[in-house]
């Protein structure tokens, strides 16, 4: 399970909570210290019109993340008051404070809650989860739906990774900041695709990912790294803003750059792997 900004998440049980409402305010405080989420290849689209779109992982597995932040513990696109300041929102954040889980055979999904989240409630504030008799409520139902779209997609996106591991489309990069005050800061521990490393691609694999729609997804990546500027855009002071700089480098470019030093930030959610992590200074 990617936990992320899950603090304490339980299943979720008609007994337990049957009285349990969750307020469905639009605050994303809760997202405010991540600088980095997985997306799924089904939002490409939506999610490259507006933010860096980069691969995080291991050699053995990878997930696409969207880049929030130029640091550890900054989301720039969640203001001091919660709200969103972009146009689309993640489903990664969208689905808390619920999410799947596995149980030990691996085989059947657990709908779990983060009971730490302020907007619960025992009140009768916001939307009930269970009605009187321990049944399901149509908004219940509705989330459930929303899950297992997710985890339906996130199965696909999985498979996606994976074959542009098999093909080895991969490498390494990072995000160079400089700020108008003199600062600079680097991002880094994520992969985008090999432009060069694509076109030589047999035509026969070109073709099968054409039919795929593979490809335009790829391409969704590739022209979302001009968002690395317009993060900058995002920043609270203007003073930091105006007339800074970002440009994506691959890691032999960076060699001849002061990238400065590097801390772990987790971009995937585990917290147990360190190969999945973006890292910054």
């Amino acid at each position: 399970m990617q936990q992320l900004f899950y603090g304490n998440p339980v299943p979720l049980n008609s007994q337990r909570h049957r009285d349990l409402s969750l307020k469905t305010s639009k605050n994303f405080r809760f997202a405010r210290h991540v600088n980095s989420c997985p997306v799924m290849a089904a939002e490409f689209s939506a999610v490259s019109a507006e933010y860096p779109i980069v691969f995080a992982g291991s050699d053995e597995a990878v997930l696409p993340a969207v880049v929030l932040g130029t640091r550890d513990g900054e989301n720039l696109y969640v203001d001091n008051d919660g709200r969103w300041r972009g146009h689309y929102v993640p489903a990664f954040v969208r689905r808390y404070p619920f999410v799947f889980s596995s149980n030990p055979d691996g085989k059947t999904l657990v709908l779990n809650i983060d009971e730490e989240y302020e907007e619960f409630n025992r009140t009768g504030h916001g939307e009930r989860l269970f009605d009187a008799d321990g049944n399901q409520t149509q908004y219940l139902q509705t989330i459930l739906r929303f899950l297992q779209e997710y985890q339906a997609q996130f199965q696909r996106t999985q498979a996606f990774c994976q074959q542009l591991l098999s093909l080895d489309l991969l490498q390494p990069m990072q995000a160079q900041f400089t700020l108008n005050s003199g600062e600079k800061r680097t991002l880094g521990g994520f992969r985008v695709v090999d432009r060069e490393k694509l076109k030589a691609l047999p035509s026969e694999e070109l073709a099968g990912m054409c039919r795929r729609d593979e490809l335009e997804v790829l391409y969704l990546h590739l022209a979302s790294q001009r968002h690395f500027r317009g993060m900058l855009e995002h920043m609270s002071s203007p003073s930091e803003s105006e007339g800074a700089l970002a440009e994506p480098v691959t890691s032999a470019e960076s060699e001849d750059m002061d990238g400065g030093e590097t801390e772990a930030v987790d971009a995937l959610g585990t917290g147990k792997d360190d190969s999945e992590k973006l890292a910054s200074s």
